[in-house]
């Protein structure tokens, strides 16, 4: 039996106190913090494998390798990298509150960031909370946490979106809700 030859491979070095498990291309990452799991399934991977040996994981494409498999090797080696910094450290988002003309009221009930009385407005707007994040709400900041990137980011941009000015001069009415800082550690 001849051995495969690759002809492009990203590695990935499993730290102390993360272990990853590999089955095609479900990866788990297990930490101190808790647990992500991630399917890979969706990538077009013909010649796409993940796999790991001891304490490093390898993703290897074989046969020619254009440059779109070159990105896929890149955004996965990213993914898992952010999988095992979220386990072991996590991640953090600040948001600023800012208002000028009414006062906002924000309250987080029911997986979900409730906006009140956005530039007056009778209705509050909502922001969906995504996966397995916590947002507290501290006078004018909203801090949120969570040990995966995609979820973390997401929910903060959701609440940006949420608190978008329409139909009004944006240079005016610059009230709203927008990340300031994004940090690893909780």
């Amino acid at each position: 039996m001849m051995a495969t030859q690759f002809a492009e491979t990203r590695i990935v070095k499993i730290p102390a106190g993360a272990d990853i498990e590999v089955d095609g291309f479900k990866v788990t990452v297990k930490g101190p913090l808790g647990m992500i799991t991630k399917d890979f399934s969706h990538i077009p991977h013909r010649n796409v494998t993940i796999r790991r040996e001891g304490d490093t994981v390898f993703i290897e494409a074989y046969g020619k390798v254009k440059r779109s498999i070159k990105a896929i090797l890149g955004t996965l080696q990213a993914h898992i990298e952010n999988m095992i910094t979220g386990v072991t450290k996590g991640f953090t988002y600040r948001l600023k509150i800012v208002y000028s003309h009414f006062p906002i009221s924000v309250k987080v009930k029911d997986g979900a960031v409730y906006i009140e009385n956005f530039i007056g407005e009778r209705t509050p707007r909502v922001a969906k909370i995504v996966g397995n994040v916590k947002v507290i709400v501290e006078k004018e900041d909203l801090i949120i946490k969570g040990l995966d990137i995609d979820a973390v980011a997401q929910t903060a941009a959701n609440i940006e979106q949420a608190t978008k000015v329409r139909r009004r001069d944006p240079r005016v009415f610059l009230d709203g809700i927008y990340v300031y800082s994004k940090e690893v550690g909780m």
